[in-house]
Order: C-alpha cells, then structure tokens, then sequence
C-alpha cells in the first residue's frame, strides 16, 4: 500500500481559509460586537423606566384583556354543543398561529375566546430575538476556540486549560439564552391555565385578577431577562479579553495564569 493518507493540497487550502475566516469573525465579536451589546442591552435596560418603554409594567393595566368572547365562526347547534368532547376522528381541524377563528372548536368542550396579551408577545419577540443573537454569537467564539487548540501531548497544557475553561463559560452562556427564550412559551402555558379557568368559571373574580397579575409580572421578568442577557455580555467580554493571549496562543509564555 502506499505511505500515509493525507488531505489534497487544494483541500488543505480551503480548509486554512476556513479557519482563517473563522478566527476573524469570532475576534470581531470579541472586540466589536459583545461590547456593542453590553452598551445597547444596556440602553434598553435604561429606556425601561420610561412609560412609553414597551418593558413598563404600566402596559400591564391596559394590555390584559379578560373578557370572555363567543365562540369564532359558532354555529347554531344550541347549547348542547358545549358539552360534546373531541373524538380522535374528530380532529381534523386546521390550526393557524395567531388566528383562533381558524382552530377546530365544532366539537370544544368550552369554546368560548379568551384573546392571548398580544403587547406581551411583542415583549417575547425582542427578548427572543436578543437570546437567538447571543447563542449564534456564541457558537462563532466557540468555533474559534477549538481550532484554536493545539495539538493533544503531554507537558505545557495550562493554556489549554484555560481555552476550555473559556468554552465551558460560552456554553454557560448559551444554555442561559436557551433558557430565557423559552420564557415565551412558559407564558403561555400558564396564561392558558388562568384563561380556561375564566372561561369555565367567570363569575370568579379572582381569576381575571390573577390572569392581571400573571402579565404584569411577564413584563417584570422580561426586564430582568435584559439584565440577565447584559450580564452575560459583560462576563464573557471580560474573560475573553483577559485571557486573550493564551486563548490565541495556548502554548506561548506560560508565566501568567487565567483571571
């Protein structure tokens, strides 16, 4: 057989580019873009206080929309209709997100509407969109980091140690975005917890008061998860920028450790 196999000169060519063009875009996030963030997360956060912020608690009031509605398209089939169950053959409505007027609810046990806080989800979509940009920010850190690894051997692997303790604070970072983007579909789990119980009972008052309560405190979280996603910025920002030598060259002098 021939000697040792090994990747095609163009191929290698690629491939250097490749992590050439990696290490670039990922110190432009490092250097540019994550204290852009920590600066304009910031302004955010600062523009909350103001009661034409969409994040202002005082939405809450005129937001929440209590009001049990009739049923969308109903039919008259007189009142028996609402106590019908759904049978498996049954189910072959058309369900569209955002309009309930296109659900399948011929056969709901309790078809009335309660409208979803739409000024709410409108919160969720800027915090969403900020938690999807600090994880694909993320994954481009990452991938420089890995590759800027040397070589597994023995002796001089403090550099290397601090790389991966560097990637274990980017995943950190990245399950926190995770966890707060699915902030939105926690809210509205629970809002339709509260909203069946208006709908099956509307003569309890306290019920449309909880269902209040729950929105304005949607809007308090969503400002603490501003503060959440700054702070991650900021810690990262830090790190990064301390170890940057040895995250660049992990086996070059050795004599400083990691921050």
């Amino acid at each position: 057989m021939s000697g040792k196999s090994s990747m095609d000169k163009e191929t290698t060519k690629k491939i250097e580019e490749f992590q050439s063009a990696a290490s670039v875009v990922a110190e432009n996030v490092v250097f540019r873009i994550f204290p852009c963030k920590i600066l304009e997360i910031q302004q955010l956060i600062d523009s909350t206080n103001d009661s034409s912020s969409q994040f202002h608690t005082s939405h809450a009031a005129t937001s929440t929309n209590p009001t049990v509605y009739p049923p969308p398209n109903s039919t008259e089939e007189g009142p028996d209709v609402k106590k019908r169950k759904l049978h498996s053959s049954d189910a072959n409505g058309v369900v569209s997100m955002g309009l309930t007027a296109a659900n399948d609810i011929h056969h709901a046990v309790y078809p009335n509407l309660v409208k979803s806080n739409q000024h709410i989800d409108n919160v969720h979509t800027v915090v969403k969109r900020e938690c999807e940009q600090l994880a694909d920010l993320c994954d481009k850190v990452k991938l420089w980091v890995n590759l800027s690894m040397p070589k597994i051997e023995d002796g001089d692997n403090f550099g290397v140690q601090i790389q991966e303790e560097v990637l274990t604070e980017l995943h950190r970072s990245q399950e926190s975005a995770f966890n707060i983007r699915d902030a939105g579909r926690l809210d509205h789990l629970n809002r339709a917890k509260i909203c069946s119980k208006i709908v099956k009972y509307p003569h309890i008052e306290d019920y449309t008061l909880a269902l209040k309560e729950h929105d304005e405190k949607q809007l308090y979280v969503a400002r603490q998860n501003l503060h959440d996603l700054r702070n991650v910025y900021a810690i990262l920002t830090d790190i990064l920028h301390k170890n940057i030598a040895k995250i660049r060259s992990p086996k070059g002098n050795n004599t400083s450790g990691m921050y």
